[in-house]
């Protein structure tokens, strides 16, 4: 099962936010450990050869694994969407049966979490798409605060998940949404690829978002398994010093 899953992992951002422009914002430490090397522990237990899509300063990333693993270069950071097109050629040609997409800023997901996440498509069905994580809580307060600004989690009457929204595309009452995308999926490779190019940049970042590929799954007529994950220190993400203080702190 695992094996016909290939785990990639975007690792091309800045570190701007994290008032340091001279370093990827992966190789910042987290409790004395690179957060992509933090990260890498985990995947390598249940994939044996990740692909790194990496880009500002990517050379120093590649240093930092060893280069142990398989790299692709985000030239221009266009999103999460474009981030993995990058890697549509490559891994077209190998043959896997699914692509499971994680974060390098989000070094805390656990080996059974991604166990599960391939568990969960694998399990339902050929005609099934795609599988999805998500948080649930009762409100932004407390740890659950780091989660503000992840997308909203958006459903139809009978729960079924039918998109995501952005917190800057969100209206007011999307922001209260207690239940946010983690930006964990694993697809059906073939699906994926046939997809990926179709996306479109019509939002105020004029970026390509890997999260538009929910709504495009539900357009054509699929439902989305999810599996919800009960230790909010696994969806944690680090994007400033004060975000990096606080999974500091829960560790």
């Amino acid at each position: 099962m695992v094996n016909k899953t290939q785990i990639i992992i975007l690792a091309g951002g800045k570190g701007s936010r994290m008032n340091c422009v001279d370093s990827p914002k992966v190789l910042h430490l987290v409790d004395g450990i690179p957060m992509i090397n933090r990260l890498l522990a985990t995947v390598c237990k249940v994939c044996e050869k990740p692909t790194l899509v990496i880009g500002f300063q990517g050379e120093k990333v590649i240093e930092a694994t060893a280069n142990k693993f398989h790299y692709v270069w985000q030239k221009e950071q266009l999103g999460t969407g474009h981030a993995v097109a990058q890697a549509k050629d490559d891994l077209q040609k190998q043959g896997f049966d699914n692509i499971l997409v994680l974060y390098g800023d989000h070094p805390f997901v656990s080996g059974k979490t991604i166990r599960d996440l391939i568990d969960c498509l694998e399990k339902s069905g050929d005609n099934v798409v795609l599988a999805m994580a998500t948080l649930k809580f009762s409100d932004y307060q407390g740890i659950y605060n780091n989660f503000y600004n992840f997308g909203r989690i958006v459903r139809n009457q009978q729960g079924d998940i039918v998109g995501i929204v952005e917190l800057k595309d969100a209206d007011d009452e999307q922001r209260k949404i207690p239940e946010v995308n983690l930006g964990y999926y694993c697809f059906r490779a073939s699906w994926l690829w046939d997809n990926i190019d179709k996306l479109q940049n019509y939002n105020q970042s004029k970026e390509y978002y890997l999260t538009d590929l929910i709504a495009m799954a539900v357009e054509q007529g699929n439902k989305i398994p999810f599996i919800t994950i009960e230790n909010p220190v696994e969806g944690l993400g680090i994007n400033t010093k004060e975000q990096l203080e606080s999974a500091e702190a829960a560790l």
